[in-house]
């Protein structure tokens, strides 16, 4: 096996834009190292002001935001949560936290994203049932929102709250208005690989005030107005800290900064690569605008007459972190016992995509030379590949 020469390029890497320090600074300089402080209240504030929605509360990670959005929406033991199958596991183990079970539904082919004709079809059986979930976890993939417009018309006209997962999004529009706003509640991420990163953390954002103080209280350990200390209810520890929230708020500076160079990646990797056989990159919808959080792309083995596995493993031998799309949720052994709900009666999107589907670097920190030796790799493994076919 060749040995790699150059240092390794990360798939998503944190970006620090120069800000984060000046704000840090001044944390320590006001000694406001315990949990709360200044800097959450104001991360809060402008995160809700980017989004446009009323209000936020700044949380240890989005899985804890998602477990309060559940919360919120009386999810409890054996109730059913519909959640896309396509994404992360933390978008429906706080379904589990809850004693609730999930409900899987497919993608459609275009957006990646949950498919509202198979959510459609999945309210008809399960009202007729008595099955029917009380909320619905959407997913917005990769930094592209889901086609909001046609799941929040279905979730209203059956009684579903709309949760919005948008992990994966923060800064990316639909319709022009910011992802993460359309459901009743919206879930942001800053984990170390997202857009933009407090090292760990999370938002959760609403046009409900009263049910974000609600989040803020269970957040906060759920502490009861006394001068003592006292609980009636169960909380947790998931409030983000005051020093995270300063980093958070000098990423948020950088963000649409951030946004664009992404997009500059993801440009160049498509003006590239879009010519090798076999390659598809995830569409653009026109409903909206992604931040292209990540570049991902599908590859027909049968075109390229490569799979994604010799694709990853040519990768790993120049040090270049790629990763297979999300493994459906659906299929995963924590859920086997679930409901799942797919494009066609013989055909599953969600499937089809972690088959054939990567991701590449997409950091806003990827320089032009790390992009050039990805892209090499990508036309050098299937040229390989193709000249020993024939």
């Amino acid at each position: 096996m060749t040995m790699p020469t150059n240092k390794r390029i990360y798939l998503s890497p944190p970006h620090i834009g120069g800000y984060e320090k000046k704000y840090v600074e001044d944390a320590f300089q006001s000694n406001w190292i315990a949990p709360l402080g200044p800097h959450v209240d104001a991360f809060e504030q402008e995160v809700a002001q980017f989004a446009g929605s009323r209000g936020a509360v700044a949380l240890s990670s989005g899985t804890a935001a998602i477990h309060l959005a559940l919360r919120l929406a009386d999810i409890g033991e054996g109730d059913y949560v519909f959640c896309s199958s396509l994404t992360f596991v933390a978008s429906a183990n706080p379904i589990l936290y809850l004693g609730a079970k999930p409900v899987f539904i497919d993608s459609d082919p275009y957006s990646w994203n949950m498919s509202a004709e198979v959510l459609e079809r999945a309210c008809k059986e399960r009202e007729y049932l008595g099955l029917l979930p009380k909320a619905a976890i959407v997913v917005n993939l990769y930094g592209q929102s889901a086609d909001m417009n046609p799941l929040m018309e279905i979730c209203s006209r059956y009684g579903i709250v709309l949760i919005e997962d948008a992990a994966e999004s923060l800064g990316a529009t639909y319709r022009g208005k910011a992802s993460g706003t359309y459901g009743k509640f919206g879930v942001f991420s800053f984990n170390g690989n997202k857009i933009i990163t407090t090292s760990g953390g999370g938002m959760l954002v609403s046009d409900d005030l009263d049910a974000l103080e609600k989040a803020r209280f269970w957040a906060t350990q759920a502490r009861d107005a006394a001068n003592h200390y006292q609980h009636s209810q169960l909380g947790y520890n998931y409030r983000l800290s005051n020093v995270l929230s300063a980093i958070g708020r000098g990423q948020l500076t950088v963000l649409e900064r951030h946004i664009e160079k992404r997009r500059k990646v993801f440009q160049t990797y498509s003006q590239q690569l879009s010519y090798v056989p076999g390659i598809r990159f995830m569409p653009e919808m026109a409903y909206g605008k992604s931040t292209r959080w990540l570049t991902a792309f599908t590859l027909d083995p049968e075109q390229s007459g490569t799979t994604t596995e010799q694709m990853l493993f040519a990768m790993e031998r120049r040090n270049i972190e790629a990763r297979k799309v999300w493994k459906p949720l659906h299929l995963q052994p924590l859920f086997a016992d679930c409901s799942y709900y797919p494009y066609a009666e013989e055909f599953s999107v969600s499937a089809q995509l972690f088959a054939n589907g990567m991701c590449l670097p997409s950091g806003s920190s990827l320089t032009e030379e790390e992009q050039h030796l990805v892209m090499n790799t990508v036309e050098g493994c299937i040229q390989k590949n193709q000249m020993s076919l024939h």
